[in-house]
């Protein structure tokens, strides 16, 4: 899907250097997909301390 995004272009060339991605897309891309697994994460941390585990993690190092 082709979109037009006014983006701050220090803010791309900061993405592009510190990614060594090559084009503006792929650091789009990158940025977005990272959001949503940041989004995620912050969702599952409402399950801390709720959620009975059983195993043993010893053994399952072990494998």
């Amino acid at each position: 899907m082709k979109t037009t995004v006014s983006i701050d272009h220090q803010l791309l060339n900061q993405a592009l250097e510190a990614t060594g991605l090559v084009t503006q897309e792929e650091v789009v891309e990158l940025g977005l997909q990272t959001l949503i697994k940041l989004k995620q994460q912050s969702q599952i941390k409402q399950f801390k301390g709720k959620l009975k585990w059983e195993g043993n993690l010893d053994e399952m190092r072990l494998n």
